[in-house]
């Protein structure tokens, strides 16, 4: 189970989130009560251990300004979370390791997965961030063909029902492990990692839970990064050029 504890706003929830077992950490520059700014971001990222993965999350920003933000402060990639289309979504993942495409669970365009070139697809709530979740029947059985990261009102007490009906790929939490917003509750991290991974034995069994030590976004990364960094312009980046 790939868990990924987002709405991060300071580097002690960061550290402990990774000390509990989190596979990522995500960083929300879109407008929300976790809105963080990209020098914070750099103080956070930078004292993390290697083989985290670090996201950031934006809605509806231009997409050179996504990938120009990712590799600035040295994330490990982007979470897309507004109304990007296809295009979009293929411009940032030509250029960034791992980028994630959300959608509402009660609108995602199930026919339509195939043309966004995400690294996986996450399902929210109607509202990102507030607790709320969606019926999560919406998607179930999507997760055989496509790889599905869960959010949207999940907590410790819920998320073994939410992967028994899903099976998603992964688990997103924010508000879910709060003690109020934009600060984490050590004590409701510790129960949803475990019980997210307590959950994967559950639904898939032991044999399922063999883990290769390898992160599998980290996969990702190690075989699309360096082609990603031969895509320059006349010797120069296109992220670093002048939009």
């Amino acid at each position: 189970m790939f868990v990924k504890i987002c709405g991060i706003t300071n580097l002690g929830d960061a550290l402990l989130s990774v000390a509990l077992g989190a596979d990522a950490v995500g960083f929300v520059f879109a407008p929300s009560v976790r809105q963080v700014s990209m020098e914070q971001v750099k103080e956070i990222v930078k004292q993390l251990p290697s083989g985290v993965v670090t996201i950031g999350v934006f809605v509806n920003e231009r997409p050179e300004s996504v990938v120009r933000t990712v590799h600035e402060i040295g994330l490990t990639g982007a979470q897309l979370h507004g109304s990007e289309g296809p295009v979009n979504v293929e411009y940032v993942s030509e250029r960034v390791p791992i980028v994630l495409k959300g959608f509402s669970g009660s609108s995602i365009p199930v026919a339509r997965l195939a043309e966004y070139k995400a690294s996986a697809i996450l399902v929210d709530s109607e509202s990102p961030g507030s607790g709320s979740g969606f019926a999560w029947t919406a998607i179930e059985g999507q997760s055989a063909r496509i790889r599905i990261i869960l959010a949207g009102g999940l907590r410790p007490d819920n998320i073994e029902e939410a992967v028994r009906v899903v099976r998603p790929f992964g688990v997103d939490v924010s508000s879910g492990v709060e003690a109020k917003p934009g600060k984490k509750d050590p004590a409701k991290l510790r129960a949803f990692i475990s019980k997210s991974r307590e959950a994967l034995l559950l639904v898939h069994g032991a044999d399922r839970n063999e883990d290769s030590g390898v992160n599998p976004f980290l996969q990702d990364l190690i075989s699309r990064k360096s082609a990603i960094l031969e895509r320059k312009l006349d010797g120069v980046f296109d992220w670093e050029e002048e939009l």
